[in-house]
Order: C-alpha cells, then structure tokens, then sequence
C-alpha cells in the first residue's frame, strides 16, 4: 500500500507541474540567447523530436534527460553530425564519452560545435564587403547520473556557452537535472522529467563595440574610443514531461517469461514547457526488432504551428528516424548507426542528423 501511495503522489505532482506550466510565454518569444541549447545533436533522439524525456538513454540523454545518461552500458562513445537548414552552410559537430564507475554512477562529456560558414565582412566605409568572418558556438557538457533503485534514475549536468562572433564574444554557465521511473512487468512503462539550462545571464563584449569618433567640442580636434556594451539575455530555459509504454507484439509467444521478446512497439507522449516560446506537445512511435534495427516517427505541435500568419517555429512538426545497431567482438561490444529527419519551411530544405554510436 506505501508503494501504491508513492507511486500515486509521484504522479500526481507531475500532472500539477504540467497543467501549471501549460500556457508558453508568447510576449518573452525570441528574447532568450544561446539558441544551440535547444539544437539536439543526436540522430536517435530527434527522430522522435526529442520527445522520449521517459526513456532516453546513454550519451544521447545528456542533451535530453540527464538522468538517462545511467542506462545502457558501461563504456559509450559517440559522433554525431548535423546538416542544420540543408543549403545554409549551417553545420553541428558533436562528440561524447560516457563511463560507468562501478555502483556511484555514470559520468559524462560531450562537446558541441554549431559552426556557420563564411559570412561577408561589412562596415559602414565597406558596404559591399572586404574579407569574412566564421562565427563559432561551442558547449562543452560535464555531466553526472546515478540509478538509486531499480526503478529511479537521475543526474545533474553542467554546461559552459561559448558564443564568438569574430572580435566578439560571450560566455555562460548552465544548469540540468533529471529524473526517470520505470516500473512494469517487463519494465516497460516509463516516465520523465527534465529541467533544462538553468544558468547565468550572458552579456555580448569584446573590441566589435568600440569605435573611433571624432570630439568635435575639443580645439584642435582629436580621435576618441567609444564603446557601447551590449544588454544581458537569459537562458532558453525549459521544462520537459514525458511518458512511454512498451507494447511486446509477440509476448505471447515466449516459451519462457525470461525469454525476450524480439519485436517491440513503443508509444510516447511528452510536453514540453519554454521559458521564451511557445509550449510543445506531441506524441510519437518506436518500433523495434530486438536491439538490431529501430523504425521511429513523431509529431510535435505548437500553437500557430501549420500557419504561415502566425507560426513561430521553422518545422513543419514531423520528424522521422531509423537506427541500425550491430554486435562486435563476439557480443561484448556493439555498434550503432542513426539517423533523423525533419522537415522545414521554405526556403530550408530540412534537417538532417547522422550519429555513430560504440557501446560495450
């Protein structure tokens, strides 16, 4: 009975936090900074839009739930790379490692770069351009997660912004935490929360806001530095409610309950709640064929979404991913291949996501 009472109260302070949180925030729209702290970089998790907050798990949780990063196995490489906007030279590099230290938990790393191209070089002598610029975004996450019981999960991370935009820069520090439970006979009802990039405000600085002025009150005339500093601008901060199931399609035809079922059906839902954006909920499918080959596709709504009048997102709310996972060295080690995409208003021409993942 303390186990159902429990269980009941855990839920219900979820379903608070959702409806309590449920409204966006349509006047703060486009005012945060840092916009990269919402580009996920993993194949897996995008073909589902970033919507398995439940279930995630390994490397992939850490730019999702933290509290996944626990799961899975006990070393995790991964690479990942991402045409974002296909035809604007926008580009995601990604690189992470995570290890497990025994019974105290499982740490990880992941760096991330989102680079731009070459952008002209203007100033108001040089309208048509003299040279160009390569504007560079780098997080580098450290992050920490633990399993407290066999069905609670959770971690906490930390990530350092760097935004350098040729003689100007900004840096900042923030702050995840999340939580999984599963429960079930097979394990397979999941639920999750995550609250994301909590941090410090971040300033732009740097020699781009100076400039050389005349003072004209002084005889002779001299030249003068003047400087202009930029405003401070918060983190994209969000909160991220997730729940999955797992359907076992031929469960029924087990010759024994500890034999393993080879094809699995999973459903999710989730919601998630921006601090400078509008809110996001949506639902998706999973199906896997034991841990070889994954098939997976979601839809994530927003209001205005679908309206060219009053949309605020560059998706079309559909995304689509398969993985393809093979064993190594006689079973020990394994080998994972995804990929993802999501369609997008013209004139970007979608966005693409490939992660090659070692697991042992």
């Amino acid at each position: 009975m303390k186990n159902f009472s429990t269980k009941a109260l855990f839920a219900a302070c979820a379903i608070g936090m959702t409806f309590s949180s449920f409204a966006g925030n349509k006047d703060r729209i486009g005012q945060a900074g840092a916009p990269e702290m919402l580009i996920n970089p993993w194949g897996r998790t995008t073909g589902v839009f970033g919507m398995n907050t439940a279930y995630v798990g390994g490397l992939e949780a850490m730019k999702l739930n933290i509290a996944g990063l626990a799961q899975d196995s006990t070393t995790e490489i991964g690479l990942s790379h991402g045409a974002y906007l296909t035809g604007t030279s926008i580009n995601i590099n990604n690189i992470g490692i995570a290890q497990r230290i025994g019974e105290a938990g499982t740490i990880g790393l992941n760096i991330y770069s989102m680079s731009f191209g070459d952008i002209p070089t203007t100033d108001y002598f040089n309208p048509e351009g003299y040279g160009s610029y390569r504007p560079q975004f780098l997080n580098v996450q450290l992050g920490f997660a633990k399993q407290f019981s066999t069905h609670i999960n959770a971690g906490l991370s930390a990530t350092y912004v760097s935004e350098q935009i040729n003689n100007i820069h900004a840096l900042g520090l923030a702050f995840d935490a999340g939580v999984q439970y599963v429960t079930g006979k097979r394990d397979n009802f999941h639920f999750g929360i995550a609250l994301r990039n909590i941090g410090t405000n971040m300033r732009y600085s740097g020699s781009g806001f100076a400039i050389n002025a005349d003072q004209p009150q002084s005889t002779p005339t001299f030249a003068v530095t003047a400087s202009y500093p930029s405003d401070k601008f918060e983190m994209p901060t969000t909160l991220s409610i997730g729940g999955s199931y797992d359907f076992y399609l031929d469960e029924n035809h087990l010759k024994s309950k500890e034999s393993m079922p080879m094809h699995r059906l999973t459903i999710l839902a989730n919601f998630t709640s921006n601090s400078f954006s509008n809110d996001y909920i949506g639902g998706g499918l999973e199906y896997g064929f034991r841990q070889y080959f994954m098939l997976r596709a979601a839809y994530r709504w927003e209001k205005g979404i679908g309206d060219a009048a009053t949309t605020t997102t560059m998706y079309k709310g559909f995304a689509f991913g398969a993985t393809v996972q093979t064993p190594l060295a006689a079973g020990r080690h394994n080998v994972a291949l995804d990929y993802s995409y999501r369609p997008t208003d013209r004139p970007a021409n979608g966005v693409h996501m490939i992660s090659l993942r070692f697991m042992r």
